[in-house]
C-alpha cells in the first residue's frame, strides 16, 4: 500500500484516531495500576460512618463521554411524550438512525454527482423549489412532516403562542415546520422583516427537538446497558446514538445581539420553572448593550432610521463572538465548554479564530444542524469566514476527546455525516454566492427546498430619468474586468462630456473590489475632482467628503454599498445617479434615488439615474425592477 497516497483516506484517519484513543486509554490504566505504595509509619485515620460512601449499584449509569448526559440519571425521569426515541419509522430516527439508508452508495453517489430532480411544489401557501435525488421516488409533498413529529411538551406551549398570532404568521410557521420535521435543507431567501421573529422562533423550536430526541435516545440506551449490567448479561448492541463530539446545532450571527434574539428565541420554548436559565446574567452583561449606553437606533422616532437598519444594527454589534449552550431536561446551561454543550451560537469570525487558535475544528465533526441566519449581513462582513467554517465541518476528529467508540453512529465512523447535516439558510433577499453555497455545497440525502418569491418593482420616486444600459459578458469570470472597461471606455467619457452630468454626480458601487478598482483609476485621473466614502471612512472623512460634495468642491462622490450598509448617512447634492451594478439590498436603490430631494426646489427633471447591468445581476435587478421586468431587461442579452 502506498502511504503517501492514502494517508489522508477517512479509513486510514480513523483507524488513527482510534490507535491514538486506545493508548491513551492504556496509560490511563497503568498509570492507575502504578500507584504509589502506602508509607508504612504514616500515620491512619478513622473513617467515620457517615463519611463512607455507599455503592448505588449498578442500575444507574452515567455516560461520562463528552456525548453524554453526565448529569442525568439513566430515564432522567423523561416525561412520556408520546415519541419514541426509538421508534424506527420516526422522521428523526429514518433520518439520523444509525441504519439510516440515505447513507447508502447509491445514495452518496447521486449527491456527489448532482443527480437532483427539481420541481415546484406549495407548501402551504409557500412557493417552493424541491430538489431531491433522482432515484427518491417518494414525493415531495409525501416528505413534509407532520406537527405530531414533535413531542407535545414542546408543541403544546408553542401553539398556544401561535394562537395569539394572526392566521398568515401561523399558516407561515407550520409551513416551514413541516419542511424542517422531515430534516430537509431550507433555503428561505425572501424572509421578511415581520416574519423573521416568527422564522427564528420555528427554527429554534426544531433545534430544541431534535437535540431532545437525541438526548432521549442516549438516556434509555443508558438504561438499557444499566439494566444489562445488573442482570450480569452481555449489553445490547444496537446503542449508537451519538456522534464523536456533543455538540450538534450551529447557529452562525453576524452579531452578538443576534445571539441575544436567538437565546429569546430558545428560552420561550424552555420557560422558567420547568426550566433554569443558568449564567444569564452575565450573557445578557456580554451579549446586550452596558445598563447605562444609550442605543440611538432604539431610541430614536419611528422614521428616523430606515427599519431595517434599526433591526439589524440595534443593541450590541460586536462580531467576534462564540459561546456554548448545553441543554439537560431541567436546565439551560449558558457558557458550556464546547465539547460539553447542545448548542453553539457564533459569528463566522469569532468560530475561526477559535479553530485557528486551538489548532482544531473537532468540535464541529457531529454537527447534525446548521443554521445560518442574516446573511445579507454576513456577506457584508467577510464572506470567507463563513466558507472557511463550512469547510472545517462534519470532517473526523484529530482527537478521540474520550468518545466511546462502541455508541458512535456507523455513518459517522464511516466519515458520511455531511449526507445527513440538515443546513438552513435564511436571508431577505438572494445573492449568486448564496445560491452557489446551496446548490453545490449541501449533502443532505434527504433533499433540499428553496423557497421561491415574486418580487414587486421597488417604488421610486415618479418622473426620475431613469436608464438601465447593459454591456455584454459570456464567462462570469470575464464581468469584473468587462464591467470595468465599459465603464471607463465608453460610459464615464459621455458623462464628462456633458457639463450637467460631470457635476454633482454619486456613484454607487455594490463590490468591494470594484470600488477599490474604481478609485485607482480616479486617482489617475488628474482631471477628476472627488471625494469617497467606504466602510473604512473615519467621520472626519465623512463629513469632509460630504461637505466637499454638497458645496460642489468636488465634482463626483464613490459610494460603496459597505459604507451604506453601515452607516446609512442621507447624502446632499445629488443630481446625477450612476449604479456600477444594481444594489444588492433593493431599499438603497429607492434611498439614493430620494436623496435629490433632500435639496429645496429639486423638480424630477432635474434628477438623471444610470445603472450598469450585465446578465448576471439577475438577481440584483429582480428585486428593483420586479420579476416580471426584469425578463425585459434580460432579453436581449440571453
Amino acid at each position: 500500500m502506498d502511504l503517501g497516497e492514502n494517508v489522508n483516506t477517512p479509513t486510514t484517519r480513523l483507524l488513527t484516531l482510534l490507535n491514538v484513543s486506545a493508548l491513551k486509554s492504556r496509560k490511563r490504566s497503568c498509570d492507575e495500576d502504578l500507584q504509589p505504595l502506602e508509607k508504612l509509619n504514616r500515620r491512619k485515620t478513622v473513617k467515620l460512618a457517615e463519611d463512607i460512601t455507599l455503592d448505588p449499584g449498578p442500575s444507574i449509569l452515567c455516560d461520562t463521554t463528552n456525548n453524554g448526559t453526565e448529569d442525568e440519571v439513566a430515564g432522567g425521569n423523561e416525561e412520556d411524550d408520546g415519541v419514541d426515541s426509538r421508534d424506527i419509522t420516526s422522521p428523526y430516527e429514518q433520518h439520523y438512525g444509525p441504519n439510516t439508508e440515505l447513507v447508502s452508495d447509491a445514495s452518496r453517489s447521486s449527491v456527489d454527482q448532482q443527480r437532483w430532480t427539481s420541481s415546484r411544489e406549495k407548501v402551504g401557501k409557500l412557493p417552493a423549489v424541491f430538489s431531491l435525488r433522482n432515484e427518491d421516488i417518494i414525493p415531495p409533498s409525501k416528505k413534509l412532516a407532520k406537527k405530531t413529529a414533535i413531542p407535545e411538551r414542546l408543541r403544546g406551549p408553542f401553539q398556544a403562542r401561535q394562537s395569539k398570532q394572526s392566521s398568515d404568521q401561523r399558516q407561515i410557521q407550520d409551513d416551514l415546520l413541516s419542511i424542517l420535521s422531515a430534516h430537509l435543507d431550507l433555503y428561505n431567501p425572501a424572509l421578511s422583516l415581520e416574519d423573521h421573529r416568527g422564522v427564528r422562533d420555528v427554527v429554534a423550536l426544531h433545534a430544541l427537538d431534535h437535540i431532545t430526541k437525541k438526548r432521549r435516545r442516549v438516556l434509555k440506551n443508558n438504561e438499557r446497558l444499566a439494566h444489562a449490567k445488573a442482570a450480569s448479561v452481555s449489553p445490547p448492541e444496537d446503542v449508537q446514538d451519538q456522534g464523536f463530539t456533543r455538540p450538534s446545532v450551529l447557529v452562525l450571527l453576524p452579531f452578538r445581539s443576534s445571539a441575544l434574539a436567538w437565546l429569546d428565541a430558545l428560552t420561550t420554548h424552555t420557560p422558567s420553572p420547568a426550566y433554569q436559565i443558568e449564567n444569564h446574567s452575565r450573557f445578557l452583561s456580554e451579549y446586550a448593550l452596558p445598563s447605562d449606553a444609550v442605543d440611538k437606533l432604539a431610541v430614536a422616532e419611528p422614521g428616523t432610521y430606515p427599519r431595517d437598519h434599526v433591526e439589524t444594527f440595534k443593541g450590541n454589534v460586536d462580531d467576534n463572538f462564540r459561546v456554548g449552550i448545553k441543554l439537560t431536561r431541567k436546565s439551560v446551561k449558558l457558557f458550556a465548554d464546547f465539547y460539553g454543550c447542545d448548542i453553539i451560537f457564533a459569528s463566522p469570525l469569532g468560530l475561526r479564530m477559535s479553530i485557528e487558535k486551538e489548532k482544531s475544528a473537532d468540535f464541529l465533526s457531529s454537527i447534525e444542524i446548521l443554521v445560518i441566519d442574516q446573511m445579507n449581513a454576513l456577506a457584508m462582513q467577510n464572506w470567507e469566514h463563513v466558507q472557511y467554517v463550512l469547510s472545517n465541518m462534519n470532517n473526523l476528529p484529530k482527537d478521540s476527546h474520550d468518545a466511546d467508540f462502541s455508541r458512535i453512529k456507523p455513518w459517522y465512523l464511516d466519515g458520511h455525516s455531511a449526507y445527513l447535516r440538515q443546513s438552513i439558510f435564511l436571508s431577505p433577499f438572494e445573492t449568486p454566492e448564496f445560491r452557489a453555497l446551496f446548490n453545490t455545497t449541501l449533502k443532505n440525502a434527504a433533499g433540499k427546498v428553496r423557497i421561491e418569491k415574486n418580487w414587486p418593482a421597488i417604488q421610486v420616486p415618479e418622473s426620475i430619468d431613469q436608464m438601465f444600459v447593459s454591456f455584454d459578458c459570456t464567462n462570469p469570470k470575464d464581468e469584473p474586468e468587462k464591467r470595468f472597461a465599459y465603464f471607463t471606455t465608453q460610459l464615464l467619457p459621455r458623462v464628462l462630456k456633458s457639463a450637467v452630468q460631470s457635476a454633482n454626480t454619486v456613484i454607487f458601487i455594490p463590490s468591494s473590489f470594484d470600488f477599490i478598482r474604481v478609485h485607482n483609476y480616479f486617482r489617475k485621473q488628474s482631471s477628476l475632482s472627488f471625494a469617497i466614502l467606504s466602510e473604512y471612512s473615519t467621520n472626519q472623512d465623512i463629513s469632509r467628503a460630504r461637505e466637499t460634495f454638497f458645496s460642489g468642491k468636488k465634482a463626483f462622490l464613490l459610494v460603496s454599498e459597505r459604507f451604506h450598509f453601515y452607516r446609512r448617512y442621507k447624502i446632499r447634492g445629488i443630481r446625477n445617479l450612476i449604479f456600477y451594478g444594481p444594489p444588492e439590498h433593493p431599499q438603497f436603490f429607492s434611498e439614493f434615488l430620494s436623496f435629490p430631494f433632500l435639496d429645496d426646489g429639486v423638480e424630477a427633471s432635474d434628477v438623471m439615474s444610470k445603472v450598469i447591468y450585465s446578465k448576471y445581476d439577475k438577481f440584483r435587478l429582480e428585486r428593483i425592477v420586479g420579476t416580471k421586468g426584469v425578463k425585459g431587461l434580460l432579453e436581449s442579452l440571453l
